[in-house]
């Protein structure tokens, strides 16, 4: 439920939110971008030596490697051995959902962005991230798995153009074992449907991660005096004639939707992140990159760590 009052934007109409979605679209590119730019100045590349194609670099003959390995016509410019060694061509793909329902378009005054637009920037800075690696990225139900360099760009307009309607959940789908799938989501459905959307797709094994993108509004319940509440998703309202006599129930309730939607990532070796929208997209974009590939066998792309995953905030 989200407060009806002057410090709350409301939730409009769904075609006038799909234009006001489409106007802030380059404003979006642009923060996803700038996010992108500063987590990628930050990190170590990705590139692996292993099994591809690709000439990755040269590196020193090793004692006891096969001689076939040498690499002759380098190795005669000096007085060292060198081996050529290749990039490793390990890419798989990444299932990134951002949830696009109307409830992600709600704002306090404590925040200064949407859910639904930091869904969005985080959405297409992790692309952004994670195509910079080598990997493949995908949208379930709206964009094939891409690796194309204009990625950004790709998803903007399969977002701005889908005539779908934009449920709270992703659609059915069976990722590749090898593959992960990223739901950015507020995570205000029942929690049982919130629990068999992620078994679903952790049905053939794939890795995954659950982001409840929350504004701190929804945390904290601020609300005082006679508030009436709408529910964005069917137009449903409530009046609370003392709203602060509804605090300490409301946060009891929010922490066990979270609890059970927990138990369900922990049972299936799924990590659960909160996150919330007064805090820097930054934050999230580099929670997500370490958790990647972090499950319970070591796949994806932070495969070579192998350390398992947990709930954190971010």
């Amino acid at each position: 439920m989200e407060a009806a009052r002057p410090d709350v934007a409301a939730v409009g109409p769904a075609a006038g939110a799909s234009r006001a979605l489409a106007a802030s679209m380059p404003r979006l590119i642009l923060e996803a971008r700038r996010v992108a730019a500063t987590v990628i100045h930050g990190l170590h590349g990705r590139r692996r030596a292993g099994s591809g194609e690709n000439f990755w670099q040269y590196r020193r003959f090793v004692s006891g490697e096969a001689a076939s390995r040498v690499d002759w016509r380098r190795s005669a410019r000096d007085d060292h051995l060198y081996v050529r060694e290749q990039e490793w061509e390990a890419a798989h793909t990444v299932w990134i959902w951002p949830d696009r329902s109307p409830s992600m378009a709600f704002v306090s005054n404590l925040a200064e962005a949407t859910k639904l637009e930091r869904s969005l920037v985080v959405a297409m800075a992790l692309a952004e991230v994670l195509v910079e690696g080598g990997e493949r990225i995908g949208i379930p139900g709206l964009l094939r798995p891409t690796a194309s360099r204009n990625v950004v760009e790709k998803i903007a307009q399969a977002i701005v153009h889908d005539p779908s309607e934009r449920a709270s959940l992703p659609p059915t789908f069976s990722p590749s074992p090898l593959a992960e799938t990223i739901v950015l989501s507020d995570l205000w459905s029942p929690v049982g449907r919130v629990q068999e959307m992620i078994a679903q797709l952790s049905a053939t094994g794939a890795p995954g991660h659950v982001v409840q993108i929350v504004d701190p509004a929804e945390e904290t319940f601020p609300y005082s005096g006679r508030i009436e509440f709408v529910e964005p998703e069917g137009g449903e309202t409530i009046t609370a004639g003392r709203a602060e006599t509804w605090r300490a129930d409301y946060v009891a309730r929010i922490e066990q939707h979270r609890a059970e939607i927990r138990a369900e990532t922990d049972r299936l070796g799924w990590s659960f992140i909160i996150h919330r929208t007064d805090r820097p997209a930054s934050e999230l974009l580099l929670t997500l990159h370490g958790q990647l590939g972090a499950g319970r066998e070591g796949l994806g792309l932070n495969r070579w760590r192998g350390a398992p995953a947990r709930e954190q905030r971010a």
